[in-house]
C-alpha cells in the first residue's frame, strides 16, 4: 500500500499512476472476444452451445435447454431462509421507490401562436441484463438491473447468467422469482453478450444491455455497442474516502477493505489532512487483513492498488478526490454536508460516519451499478433513463411557421441546400 504525502517530491508521480488505476488492457483480449461475438453472430444458437461446452463445462443438447424454468426460480424462492427472503424484499422495496423518483415524462409546451414542441419518453422494447453466476453470484445485482428496467416499462427483460456445470445459483434463482423474471438463461461471457446483442434461435435480440462482468463481458459491451446500447464499460471496484480525525480509523480500514475483498484489481484510496488519522487506519487495515477469508485477494489488492494521501488540507484532499473520480466515496467527517458542495465527482456519495459504502450495495435505494476508472466524471450509475429513451415532439401552426420560416430558409440557402429551403418557402407561399 502507498502512504504518501502531497508534498513529497514523487507525489505528483504516484498520483498519476492512481489516476490510471481503472484502464483496462482490452487488447489482450480483444481478439478472442471478436471471435466469439463473430461465432454467435453468424452461427447463432449452433455456436452459443459450443462456446458453453468449452467454458461453462457443461453441454446442453439444444437451445431450449438454456432457459430456467419458472418452477425452479420458485422452488429456489420458497426455500429461502425467512430472514434473507425478508431482507431480498426490503432490498427490493427500497430500490424500487428510488428508482421510481427517477422516472422522467413526457411535456409538451404550446407558444402563443400554436406551435407545439415537446419530449416523449418511452422504453425500449427489449432489455438485457448480464449477471454474474456460479459461484459469485449477485443477488442484488440483479436487483438492480432489473428494477430500474421495470420501473422505466421495458415490456421484455432477458436475463444472462453463466452457470458453470450446469449448477444455477439458488439465491440468483430467487431473486429472479421475487422480481418476477421469467427469461432467464444459463449463459455466461462474451457469448451471453453477442447473444443479446445480435439474437439466435433461443435468445431474442435486445436493445440495450446493462449489468456488470469480467474484462471480457466488458470487452464484448464495449464492441457490440452501436448494435445496441449499453449502460457503460466498467472496471474493477474501487472506493475512495474522505476523512479527518473524527472517523474512526478502524471503520474506514473495513470499508476500504471491502472493496479490497472483491478481487485483486480492486482499488481503496484514503485521503486525509491528518497523518495520525492515516497512520491508525494503516495500521488497522493490516489487523482486519488477517481477519478476512478472502485475505489473499484483498492482501494483494491493498499491496498493489491501494493508498493513503496525506494532505495539508481538507480543501486539497477534496479537490485531489475529484480529479480520481472514485465509483464510491465516503465522505468521513462530522459535517459531510458541508463538503458536498465542492465534490464534483463520484458515483455514489456517503455521508457521514454511519453510511459504508456497503449500506449501498444492498438496500439504500440508489443503483450500485456505478462508473470505474475516474469514467463518473462523464458517466452516470444505473438508472431507468438507461432504459429509455427520448422523441422530440415538432408541430407548427400556419402561424407559427410563417414567424420563423423565413429565418429557418435562409439558413438552409447559405449552406447549399436547395430542397431543405424550398420545403419551407412552398408553406410560406400560402
Amino acid at each position: 500500500m502507498i502512504t504518501i504525502q502531497t508534498s513529497d517530491e514523487n507525489f505528483q508521480t504516484v498520483f498519476d499512476e492512481l489516476l490510471n488505476r481503472g484502464k483496462m488492457d482490452m487488447e489482450h483480449v480483444g481478439g478472442v472476444v471478436k471471435t466469439i461475438i463473430d461465432e454467435i453472430r453468424l452461427e447463432k444458437d449452433e455456436a452459443l452451445l459450443r462456446h458453453i461446452t468449452k467454458f461453462d463445462r457443461w453441454s446442453p443438447p439444444t437451445g431450449d435447454e438454456l432457459k430456467i424454468k419458472a418452477d425452479d426460480m420458485k422452488k429456489a424462492y420458497d426455500e429461502l431462509d425467512p430472514t434473507l427472503k425478508s431482507a431480498l424484499h426490503l432490498a427490493y422495496d427500497r430500490i424500487r421507490a428510488y428508482h421510481e423518483k427517477q422516472l422522467p415524462r413526457s411535456w409538451f409546451d404550446t407558444e402563443a401562436n400554436g406551435t407545439i414542441l415537446g419530449q416523449k419518453v418511452t422504453p425500449v422494447d427489449r432489455a438485457g441484463l448480464y449477471i454474474p453466476g456460479g459461484k459469485a453470484a449477485y443477488p442484488s445485482s440483479l436487483l438492480m438491473n432489473v428494477i430500474p428496467a421495470q420501473v422505466a416499462g421495458v415490456e421484455t427483460i432477458i436475463v444472462c447468467t453463466p452457470t458453470p456445470d450446469n449448477e444455477p445459483n439458488a439465491l440468483l434463482l430467487a431473486a429472479c422469482h421475487l422480481c418476477g423474471v421469467s427469461e432467464v438463461f444459463k449463459v455466461g461471457g462474451a457469448s451471453a453478450i453477442a447473444a443479446m446483442a445480435y439474437g439466435t434461435q433461443s435468445i431474442p435480440k435486445v436493445d440495450v444491455i446493462t449489468g456488470p462482468g469480467n474484462i471480457f463481458v466488458a470487452t464484448a459491451k464495449k464492441m457490440v455497442f452501436g448494435e445496441v446500447n449499453i449502460d457503460m464499460i466498467a472496471g474493477p471496484s474501487e472506493i475512495g474516502v474522505l476523512a479527518d480525525d473524527s472517523a474512526n480509523p478502524e471503520h474506514i480500514a473495513i470499508d476500504l477493505l471491502s472493496q479490497a475483498e472483491h478481487d485483486e484489481m480492486a482499488s481503496s484510496i484514503l485521503i486525509t489532512p491528518s497523518q495520525k488519522f492515516a497512520d491508525a487506519c494503516a495500521l488497522e487495515i493490516e489487523i482486519w487483513l488477517k481477519k478476512l477469508p478472502r485475505e489473499a485477494i484483498a492482501r494483494k489488492s491493498i499491496e498493489e492498488r491501494a493508498a493513503i494521501i496525506v494532505t495539508k488540507t481538507m480543501e486539497e484532499a477534496v479537490k485531489l478526490m475529484n480529479e480520481i473520480a472514485p465509483e464510491h466515496l465516503e465522505v468521513a467527517t462530522n459535517n459531510p454536508f458541508e463538503l458536498l458542495a465542492s465534490i464534483k465527482h463520484a458515483g455514489a456519495i456517503f455521508l457521514g460516519h454511519n453510511t459504508p459504502e456497503a449500506i449501498g450495495d444492498y438496500v439504500a435505494g440508489p443503483n450500485h451499478t456505478l462508473p470505474t476508472g475516474g469514467t463518473a466524471k462523464f458517466y452516470s450509475p444505473l438508472g431507468v433513463e438507461n432504459f429509455m429513451k427520448k422523441s422530440s415532439i415538432i408541430s407548427f401552426s400556419r402561424q407559427g411557421i410563417q414567424e420563423i420560416g423565413e429565418a429557418c430558409a435562409l439558413i438552409a440557402h447559405t449552406e447549399g441546400l436547395d430542397a431543405h429551403e424550398a420545403s419551407v418557402r412552398c408553406r410560406l407561399e400560402f
